[in-house]
């Protein structure tokens, strides 16, 4: 084969943003549609028994699933598909009422099986890759959402194991602060903040997976005053 045109050479090295990761690049991606960029990170969990059993899958083309980056539980960061192009790890979903997340998202997948807590060294490596992110993009730390904010009708992850207290602590993400609000204002103010229109129950259940996992019985008005200062704070 002969060697690519200066030109094209060029163009590849400008698309692969790295970040410190192995490269180990996916077949199943795509373009970006209708001209999108970037502006969420969508997280999850692979739910497998190995993070090579979980690279296997996101570059196996049959699969038609991958994500931007793997990162395992030794914080060994592998980057599947450039950041630029459209990777497939969303599905169906939205977000502040916009659809085809993985056009407006760069997506990665956390090596865990959803019962086990996430690695220091996991979590270091995550907040590290969310700056980088953060700063090639401008992605607002509000843009740091669960794969089960976007779609909380079919999925769980990152789970309740996940820290995400400590992102917000670190500027990558965001924690909510209490607020006076009655419970018949959590729907609305869930809403402002991104999450989809679905029935009150499961929106409780995906706002409570992520920022109040301990918390069990019918709505109360500590959801609604969460949910309430998100909306205030970062709402639409």
């Amino acid at each position: 084969m002969g060697m690519p045109a200066p030109g094209t050479q060029i163009f590849i090295a400008a698309l692969r943003v790295a970040a410190d990761a192995i490269w180990a690049p996916s077949p199943n991606f795509g373009r970006r549609r209708e001209g999108l960029t970037p502006d969420l990170v969508v997280l999850h969990y692979t739910a497998m028994t190995s993070a090579a059993a979980a690279l296997c899958t996101l570059s196996t083309p049959q699969t038609e699933v991958s994500s931007h980056y793997l990162i395992d539980e030794a914080g060994t960061t592998t980057q599947l598909v450039d950041e630029h192009m459209r990777a497939w790890h969303a599905g169906q979903g939205s977000w502040r009422g916009l659809e085809d997340i993985n056009s407006r998202s760069i997506g990665i997948e956390l090596a865990n099986d959803g019962a086990t807590p996430f690695s220091a060294a996991q979590m270091d490596a995550t907040e590290e890759l969310l700056r980088g992110i953060h700063a090639r993009w401008q992605i607002a730390p509000e843009g740091v959402i669960a794969h089960s904010d976007m779609a909380p009708r079919r999925k769980i992850d990152p789970g309740p194991r996940f820290d995400w207290r400590r992102l917000a602590r670190s500027g990558v993400s965001v924690w909510p602060e209490m607020a006076d609000a009655e419970p018949d204002g959590f729907a609305q103010a869930a809403r402002s903040f991104g999450y989809p229109d679905v029935p009150l129950d499961t929106l409780l259940s995906a706002f409570r997976l992520r920022f109040r996992p301990w918390a069990d019985g019918p709505l109360d008005a500590v959801d609604a005053g969460l949910a309430t200062n998100l909306a205030v704070r970062f709402g639409n």
